[in-house]
């Protein structure tokens, strides 16, 4: 079965391609090809690549998503070599939509009915479902018939309990779908089976959480392999300190910078989304290499940047620790998560109280899934490598076997 996965941003869209024989592997296999465009004002930088190898690698002034994304997948059967007969060679494709609304909480082989839900969903994440609802739309165009699959990034915590959905807000809320429905849900659920695995233990009998730490932050709370509470609420911009995004903060802020600057709701969401975060506090990047490396160089604002994070992310885990009543593992994934020991080193030293300890030395290389726990620690630290590809791609397989 070759499977196509597709991953629709704002300003960005990645895709890749997986050759599987029989039942899925356990763990994940290489891609056979793939590709990302990343969108600006000026126009698209694309680039592919097959196993190790650039295929191709170009700067694309013009042109829209639909026309972008054709030539892109055009490589498959076009490109030299070939890597598929043509088209018709794509058995299925896969999505990663953000917000399932209150319809899905599993993937769902895509029809009318499941676009139209996509669509009307797309009011609770107008950044991210619009793009994926045009991914589709593109797939349909370029492959016809193929059958597709949307997996939806909220579907992992729909069913976290009422306590923990609902916000402490007019209870009609609940009615007009106001509610907490976390995001991040396929790569937390991964980490999940993956720390099962690498623990040697039933999925089922662990109380994990799980850190997704990159350009966006979400922290998960998984007892028994479910998710019980989660950072990420109503809208991505819940929760954590993240690159751009501020995370939590008093609603009265967005009253007052309302009243006293007459911001209306673009210019909150803006500076809220855009101009916040370790960016807004660094005023150097949403990048935590480039922070990290400027406050060992003495920067302030760098150092402030980091320990608001730390800060924050400590407060959080802290409080999935108590929601679980305490906890097996802590798992660190996604590109803070799993390339900074700076981050990791600051987090877990808080955390000696409850019986964690880090191997230093461990935690300075880790391999791409790794138990960085001393030998003496009660609680493990895992970092494990984010495959959303491969979870929305195994998604397909069992939606079509």
């Amino acid at each position: 079965m070759r499977i196509l996965v597709l991953n629709s941003g704002s300003s960005s869209q990645k895709a890749c391609l997986y050759e599987i024989s029989g039942a899925p592997p356990k763990n994940p296999p290489p891609y056979l090809w793939q590709a990302k465009i990343e969108w600006s004002d000026s126009g698209a930088d694309v680039r592919i690549g097959a196993g190790h190898a650039v295929r191709f690698q170009q700067r694309v002034s013009s042109g829209s998503r639909k026309e972008i994304t054709e030539k892109v997948l055009g490589d498959l059967w076009k490109g030299s070599p070939a890597l598929v007969p043509g088209p018709s060679a794509i058995d299925v494709v896969g999505h990663r939509i953000v917000h399932g609304g209150e319809k899905f909480s599993a993937p769902a082989v895509v029809t009318p009915e499941v676009k139209d839900a996509i669509r009307r969903a797309s009011e609770f994440a107008p950044l991210h479902n619009p793009a994926g609802l045009e991914g589709i739309e593109i797939i349909e165009q370029i492959l016809g018939s193929v059958p597709q699959v949307a997996v939806f990034d909220t579907g992992f915590h729909r069913h976290i309990p009422e306590a923990a959905a609902t916000y402490p807000g007019p209870h009609e809320w609940l009615s007009r779908g106001i509610r907490r429905y976390g995001f991040h849900g396929i790569n937390h659920q991964y980490c999940s089976e993956r720390a099962a695995e690498m623990l040697g233990r039933e999925e089922k009998s662990l109380k994990l959480v799980t850190c997704h730490l990159g350009n966006g932050c979400s922290l998960a709370a998984i007892r028994g392999g479910r998710s019980i509470d989660t950072t990420m609420g109503f809208t991505p911009l819940d929760g954590l300190m993240m690159g751009t995004r501020s995370g939590s903060i008093d609603p009265g802020i967005v009253t007052y910078l309302m009243r006293q600057d007459r911001l209306d709701a673009k210019a909150i969401d803006d500076l809220l989304n855009k101009e916040s975060g370790l960016a807004g506090i660094s005023g150097i990047s949403n990048d935590m290499r480039e922070i990290v490396s400027a406050l060992k160089q003495g920067n302030a604002r760098a150092k402030l940047a980091f320990d608001i994070f730390i800060h924050r992310l400590v407060s959080l885990i802290g409080s999935m620790f108590a929601v679980l009543g305490g906890a097996d593992a802590l798992v660190f994934t996604a590109g803070i998560g799993e390339n900074s020991a700076d981050v990791r080193a600051a987090t877990c030293a808080h955390f000696e109280f409850v019986g964690l300890k880090l191997d230093s030395a461990k935690n300075s290389k880790p391999s791409a899934d790794g138990d960085l726990s001393a030998p003496a620690s009660r609680v493990r630290t895992l970092v494990i490598h984010a495959e959303e590809d491969w979870s929305i791609a195994r998604s397909c397989c069992e939606m079509l076997s």
